[in-house]
């Protein structure tokens, strides 16, 4: 370009030519599936198959999903809206739904409760799971598993209270010995815990009012998939640090506490659970004088926390042999004692490394409280299995409610993996 003159003039642009989009092999979903879908000839004809297996499985289940049926009285009544069409009797769902809940016996009366108490639990919880949150939460965290007996179960709050007690004093044992031995503190602080719970049980029937201000549930009336949250919740958070205390005793140097951890552990994975369950429902009762006994609940408590221990106290050994050796004498070059060593430097390293494997025993354990049907408790599947299946207007619903089951253990399950995966996330300072 030139001017009047015949001299030369650079072109300078006076507007932006506007964007092109992205061709559509370059970018969006059809770039998705080429790289993901039909990358080669195999990938492509995998995808196909699989898309092939999916719709002869959404072929199948969805006609009868969506004819469901949510209103009728039975199972007979269900049939005969369908009239011979294909649809799944939702309305047993919705007819029983206290029963798959709460259990058979619980009082309806008294279903605000178990359900009060499961909302404190998200607070209670928050604390320990965002640690980003101010630590005097704790205090509610800790008060929390006392409100909830009390709750669930009613009666005297003498009873929560002594317990409160001997958990004070059993901590107080803990933080005295601690610094000698996370094991000896840990095993010492329950030894004392027990003492004083022994003790105040000769006190309780003389502060016991006649009327309680909640009506006293015993534990053969708690049932339904309230039952299973409490096993889960409860032996979870029972058996993390005695897991932790199982693996450090384990590597101790006093060969006593060493080998009883050994012991222990090797026992308790060798035996099926559900051989624990049999023992804690008949033999454990053998153990005790005639005029006494332990509350089946707590009995099953205690050996599937210790089943679900064992597990852990490897799964932690493990995170501990992975830390290389020059953490522990940079904590000794520190002047750390064995408790400072632990506390600060040590496990923390070493339960961000376990994270996985807990959160895996975790989720088995909490699956796995469906056993305890075999031994009589109700809880979602002994509901299932038996009075709503034995009563005659339901006989024969199966797929409804194993579904159901089904699908409020992943709701569980996949929220407590999807946790895990941020805490990974949120701990993962090495890769930053």
């Amino acid at each position: 370009m030139s001017d009047s003159q015949g001299h030369s003039v650079a072109f300078v642009r006076t507007e932006t030519i506007p964007q092109s989009a992205a061709p559509l092999t370059a970018a969006g979903p059809v770039k998705w599936m080429r790289d993901n879908l039909f990358a080669t000839p195999a990938n492509s004809l995998l995808t196909v198959a699989a898309l092939y297996v999916v719709y002869l499985i959404l072929s199948a289940t969805l006609p009868w999903l969506l004819n469901g049926v949510w209103n009728a009285g039975s199972l007979a009544e269900c049939r005969e809206i369908l009239q011979g069409t294909s649809g799944a009797c939702f309305a047993v769902l919705t007819e029983r739904w206290p029963q798959l809940i709460f259990g058979f016996k619980y009082p309806s009366t008294e279903y605000w409760r178990p359900v009060v108490a499961f909302l404190l639990m998200f607070v209670a919880m928050a604390p320990v799971l965002f640690f980003d949150l101010p630590r005097k939460l704790l205090i509610v965290t800790g008060l929390f598993p006392f409100v909830a007996f009390w709750l669930i179960w009613g009666g005297t709050i003498w009873v929560p209270i002594f317990a409160l007690v001997g958990v004070i004093v059993g901590y107080l044992v803990y933080a005295r010995f601690v610094a000698k031995s996370f094991a000896i503190g840990f095993f010492g602080g329950i030894a004392a815990a027990m003492v004083v719970w022994y003790i105040t049980g000769f006190i309780l029937p003389y502060v016991t009012p006649e009327e309680p201000f909640l009506t006293a549930v015993p534990s053969r009336d708690l049932g339904g998939y309230m039952l299973n949250m409490m096993l889960g919740v409860t032996c979870v958070s029972l058996s993390v640090p005695l897991g932790i205390a199982l693996a450090l005793g384990r590597q101790s140097s006093m060969p006593l506490i060493k080998w009883i951890c050994v012991i222990f552990i090797e026992f308790i994975r060798g035996v099926p659970l559900i051989t624990l369950l049999f023992v804690a429902s008949v033999m454990l009762a053998y153990f005790f004088p005639p005029d006494q006994t332990v509350d089946l609940f707590l009995r099953v408590v205690i050996m599937i926390t210790m089943f679900s221990a064992a597990y852990i106290a490897e799964v932690i050994r493990g995170g501990l042999a992975a830390l290389p050796k020059g953490q522990y004498e940079a904590a000794d070059s520190l002047g750390l004692d064995y408790s400072q060593a632990m506390r600060l430097i040590i496990l923390p390293q070493a339960l961000k490394i376990s994270i996985p494997g807990i959160v895996n025993v975790a989720v088995g354990l909490f699956k796995d409280t469906t056993l305890v049907s075999v031994i009589s408790m109700f809880d979602i599947v002994g509901m299932i299995r038996g009075p709503i299946l034995a009563s005659t207007d339901w006989n024969g619903v199966y797929w409804e409610l194993f579904l159901f089951a089904c699908a409020v253990f992943f709701v569980v399950c996949y929220g407590i993996s999807q946790y895990s995966q941020w805490l990974e996330r949120r701990l993962a300072t090495d890769h930053r």
